[in-house]
């Protein structure tokens, strides 16, 4: 079934639930235009396969304009996102990539892959903890980057809630000190990357990255670099994320555990997410929080029971799918609308603006230093009630952790 559309996909994949049998198809028209396969090659159906949507059509064009030639700087460059980002940048050409990473090992590798595949860019591996200042600002003064995107985050939201300093000193002070860095060394463009946990959030993660996102805007007012913000929900196989860890239940037998049987998320793909966060970051004009149209949300217990079925297992015989319980700080589904009276369409099918009310600077900026120096003893409780007064809509701050 070569044309067959993901929602077609998975509704073969459902039917033939409880069969046992092995699934395969032709290639995708994507993967035989890039030369990564031919229409000979029959291989197994992939999850990707199924949550996919149509190819997202994007200006080139405009792209290229914002990354050929430039000094671009990505933070986080190991991670699921940043790499991605990466050897997406890699194929617009730029002048010099900087790829700035906390942990040495994802460092390493993303190095020696784009240095492989890229061999006309000129790449540079720069081992650097963004919440380090005098490290930061050493690395702009040398490099001037122009373009820098900020894909830097701790995101694990149970492990935030366990670790909520942790989380205050990376996702805010982090990105504080990349932006001040940005404006003060002359970028044009600055593009953090946030998330769908940021909306009406519900754990330390969530509400971390919403005022992360405030400073951008409140930076962006008086500043000469154009701060934009995109948000995104889950992205498929991203460390960490639910498919390697169903993969990895599946591989040993089961059982695959599920927190709630209403537990919803929304997905895309991770190289989908970084085009439209491209595309996005040559639409802004300065201050806007971009959020991306992620389609249609998936029941995670569907994603569990499919996983099953397409390796050729019976769900519930072969291998069993168990509940937990929601992890602390977890919401059963997440709001990531663009559509509503607070969002803004743009030119781009895929792209909305969400509008806002912005806190005062004077008042912002204080808050954040207050939050930034509680955070320092670890303390959950004053922590959360700090970010309460920050971002009024977080109703988190319920585990005594």
């Amino acid at each position: 079934m070569p044309s067959a559309s993901p929602g077609q996909l998975r509704r073969v994949i459902q039917v033939c639930e409880g069969t046992k049998i092995r699934f395969r198809t032709v290639p995708s028209i994507t993967d035989i235009a890039s030369g990564k396969l031919r229409v000979s090659q029959i291989r197994d159906v992939d999850i990707n396969d199924l949550l996919g949507r149509e190819a997202v059509k994007l200006d080139t064009d405009l792209i290229e304009n914002f990354a050929r030639d430039k000094i671009i700087l990505v933070t986080g460059a190991g991670g699921s996102i940043g790499s991605e980002m990466c050897r997406q940048l890699c194929k617009f050409n730029p002048k010099l990539l900087l790829l700035v990473e906390q942990a040495e090992n994802p460092l390493f590798y993303i190095e020696r892959e784009l240095c492989k595949k890229f061999v006309d860019v000129t790449i540079k591996a720069i081992i650097c903890d963004i919440t380090d200042k005098n490290r930061v600002d050493e690395i702009f003064r040398e490099y001037k980057p122009q373009v820098v995107i900020h894909a830097a985050a701790h995101k694990h939201v149970p492990l935030m809630e366990l670790n909520a300093g942790e989380a205050i000193k990376n996702n805010i002070s982090g990105t504080q000190i990349v932006a001040d860095a940005a404006d003060n060394y002359g970028a044009t463009n600055f593009v953090m990357i946030s998330t769908d946990k940021a909306v009406n959030p519900t754990s330390i993660m969530g509400s971390s990255k919403r005022i992360a996102e405030m400073y951008i805007q409140d930076l962006s007012r008086t500043s000469e670099t154009h701060f934009v913000t995109v948000r995104f929900g889950n992205v498929l196989g991203s460390e960490g994320s639910v498919v390697p860890i169903f993969k990895k239940q599946i591989t040993e037998g089961g059982p695959v555990t599920v927190t709630h049987p209403e537990m919803k998320r929304y997905f895309m793909t991770v190289p989908e997410a970084s085009l439209l966060v491209l595309q996005a970051a040559t639409m802004g004009k300065g201050g806007e929080i971009f959020v991306l149209d992620m389609g249609e949300p998936v029941k995670i217990v569907d994603l569990a029971r499919e996983l099953i079925t397409l390796s050729g297992f019976r769900p519930g015989e072969d291998i069993e799918v168990t509940f937990t319980s929601p992890r602390s700080g977890e919401k059963l589904f997440e709001e990531l609308s663009i559509e509503g009276e607070d969002m803004q369409r743009t030119r781009h099918s895929k792209i909305s603006i969400w509008k806002n009310i912005s806190m005062e600077r004077e008042t912002l900026r204080a808050g954040i230093n207050e939050l930034v120096t509680i955070a320092k003893n670890q303390t959950y409780s004053e922590i959360t009630q700090k970010i309460k007064e920050l971002v009024p809509e977080y109703t988190g701050g319920n585990n005594q952790a």
